[in-house]
């Protein structure tokens, strides 16, 4: 199971690094986008399953690394390279588009592995502390996603730009950018912080039958 999801998450990153990257319309807000969620969301839970519970497991070594923390460093981080000037950088150039690259996926695994990872001791507190890092997530991409989505003017290039062989003009492209966000990140992060606080109750029922037999 975990070199299944391991390969898994390794191939999802060659597809989006080595053909959809190099091929598209960098430019194209969309595509950045289809990109991005699909490292964040996709990739890094992938990848982070596999670690959790091995020498790579982070979190449980450093169990002062919360989901919360996890969870600011990645809104940090996506919001950073989401600024317009940073986001033209990265489409200018290759080092900073693999910059980029590199940062979304560190700020996935650490969320997704504080929330999945960790000592065993605890495990209870650290998902339902990873619950809220991922919900809170789930919000902040949400609104990111809205904002982008139903601003009315292009905040990224004023050129009309092709994605996968579909032209779309600049504003047309950013919401496409928008929804996507909202469709996948949103949900992805909701999904996984709804998750984790179902299995946190699931495992507190037991403990509390048993109090009450006695």
């Amino acid at each position: 199971m975990r070199r299944a999801t391991f390969l898994a998450g390794l191939i999802l990153l060659a597809i989006l690094w080595g053909v959809v990257l190099p091929f598209a319309d960098r430019s194209s807000f969309t595509v950045h986008m289809l990109v991005h969620m699909g490292v964040v969301a996709c990739a890094a839970p992938l990848i982070a399953v596999s670690l959790s519970g091995t020498r790579f497991d982070f979190p449980a070594r450093l169990p002062w690394f919360s989901p919360i923390l996890a969870s600011i460093i990645e809104l940090i981080a996506v919001w950073a390279w989401h600024i317009p000037v940073l986001r033209a950088l990265s489409e200018k150039s290759a080092p900073v588009a693999g910059l980029e690259q590199i940062t979304f996926l560190l700020a996935g695994l650490m969320l997704w592995l504080s929330c999945l990872g960790g000592l065993k001791t605890g495990r209870d507190a650290r998902r339902l502390a990873g619950a809220v890092g991922l919900l809170f997530t789930s919000m902040h991409m949400t609104l990111l996603g809205a904002l982008l989505a139903l601003s009315p003017r292009a905040l990224y290039g004023s050129d009309e730009v092709t994605c996968f062989g579909i032209p779309l003009s600049p504003v047309v492209d950013q919401q496409a950018g928008g929804v996507i966000m909202l469709l996948v990140g949103a949900a992805v992060y909701l999904a996984g912080g709804v998750s984790l606080l179902a299995t946190t109750l699931n495992t507190g029922i037991p403990e509390v039958s048993r109090g009450r037999g006695e």
